[in-house]
Parts: C-alpha cells; structure tokens; sequence
C-alpha cells in the first residue's frame, strides 16, 4: 500500500521543477492529482528565467499517468482567484474531494538593494509568492472543512523566509509571508484536523537557480558564469558540503506532511536547507 492511498492532491506550480517531482512522488505512494501552473511567461520573470510551458504541464500528465494515476491538469494563474479556484474546482469535480495542497507556484527576482526594487518586480512577487498562496488555500480550505475528514496544507516557503537575504528583498518578504500565513492557518484549521506546516529548500536544482543569472548573484565579477563556475560558491553556503539539493529532496518532505505520519505535526517550518540557516 502507498503512504497515500485513496488521496487526492491539488498542486500549484505543477508544470515542471518542484511542483512536478510532487506530483509524480505523491502519485508513486497512491494519491490523484490535481494539477495547475500559469504555463505563460511573467514580463519581469524573464530576464531571469523562463516560465513554464503547456509541454511542461503535459509533461507532468505524462509522467502521473505513467505511473497508473489519475490527473487533472489546468492552465492557470495563482495570482487570479476566480482561476485558481476553478482549477480545483475541475479536479474536485472528477475524484469527488480532496486531501493534500502543495501550494508550491513561485518566482524568484533578485539583485536589487531593498530601495532599489521596482514597483512592478515587487507586486509581481508578492501577487505569486504570497496571494497566490493565499488564493490556493481560500480555494480549498472550504473543501476540507465541509468533508469533515481532515487533510494536510503544505506551503513551500524557503530559507529566504528564516533569515535575511541581501539583494533579494521583494521574494525574502513574501517567504517570510507565507510562514505567518501557515501559522495562522495552523490554528484556524486545527479544530477540522487540517494541518498546515511550510518547508523550507535551500537552492533547489531547477530552472529558478540554475541560470546565469542567479549566477552572476553569487560571481558578480563574472561576465558569464557557469553551474560549474557557481557550484564552489554555492555550496560555501550550506553547512554540508552540497551546492543546491534536488527537487527529491522537497518531494520527500512534503510527502512525509502529507501523509499520516505526520498526523500530529501542524503549525511547523521543516528545513530541508543543507544546514543553510544554521550556518
């Protein structure tokens, strides 16, 4: 038997990276998924890395169905309520409740001191890293009560969201958002036996860091970095000696707050950072 039997998954950001690895590591332990991601570029998103795409996400159908799963998958922006809310609605519609949130969908923009970052890169983030955040919870949150059989709401913050990072004010604020949501949710929610808890990566091996930009992040002084130029940097940051963890590593995280057990755990931050935060 899987960890997650007979359950039901909504997950935000599903077309690729994280939020994919979480489906396709959920599906393997029994859970349906219910899927959605923006799969459209963000104007100040760009010139760091690029959004998703419909293969993504059909990428991600793929591979949950290869797995003898079910999915429902929607085009969707997290930043738009009347959206989100839809996306679930379709899933919930198709396998009649759901369990598990893995609200995941975020953008990272960075490089700016605090004074120096633009209205639109501040909104951008806050709208997708916080609201969207939100807008996932108010979604599903009405689902979970009216069921009357509890579930698991798991945020993905970040270390940025336990600690200061200089240059990266806008996404440090909006990860720091997300742990006070959780806590209020966590008490909210506790009398219906819903949990709520964060997880907090250190970098992550996907598009969101491995790009020259977030390179150039940590080698200013480099034209045109490169992953093997970053990775000495990068791993100066963690206590142990890894440069990023893999999406794997996340997955596992979260499938361990999803599952039951974890059924006594509700209100807190799990760090799967490589010592990041405590360095």
């Amino acid at each position: 038997m899987g960890r997650l039997d007979g359950k039901v998954a909504f997950i935000t950001g599903a077309a690729r990276g994280q939020g994919r690895s979480h489906a396709i590591r959920m599906a393997q332990e029994g859970a349906d998924i219910i899927a959605m991601d923006l799969c459209e570029e963000i104007d100040s998103v760009r010139r760091f890395y690029p959004g998703a795409t419909d293969d993504d996400l059909a990428e991600t159908v793929a591979a949950v169905e290869r797995l003898d799963r079910r999915i429902v998958a929607t085009k969707a922006d997290v930043r738009d309520q009347e959206q989100t809310t839809a996306a679930l609605e379709r899933g919930v519609a198709e396998f009649g409740h759901v369990d598990v949130v893995s609200a995941n969908a975020g953008i990272f923009l960075f490089g700016d001191k605090t004074h120096e970052v633009a209205e639109q890169d501040w909104d951008d983030v806050q709208d997708v890293n916080l609201k969207g955040v939100w807008h996932t919870c108010k979604a599903v949150i009405p689902h979970l009560i009216e069921q009357g059989t509890g579930g698991s709401i798991i945020l993905t913050s970040s270390t940025a969201g336990i600690k200061g990072t200089p240059n990266v004010a806008a996404y440090t604020a909006s990860k720091h958002g997300v742990v006070g949501l959780m806590r209020t949710l966590a008490l909210e929610l506790a009398p219906y036996a819903v949990r709520v808890n964060t997880v907090h990566p250190t970098g992550v091996a996907t598009n969101m860091i491995l790009n020259e930009a977030t390179f150039k992040l940590f080698l200013p002084d480099v034209e045109h970095p490169t992953k093997e130029q970053a990775e000495p940097v990068f791993t100066t940051t963690n206590a142990l000696e890894v440069p990023w963890v893999e999406p794997i590593d996340i997955s596992n995280a979260i499938l361990f707050l999803a599952s039951d057990e974890a059924r006594y755990v509700t209100g807190t931050e799990l760090k799967v950072d490589a010592g990041f935060t405590a360095k």
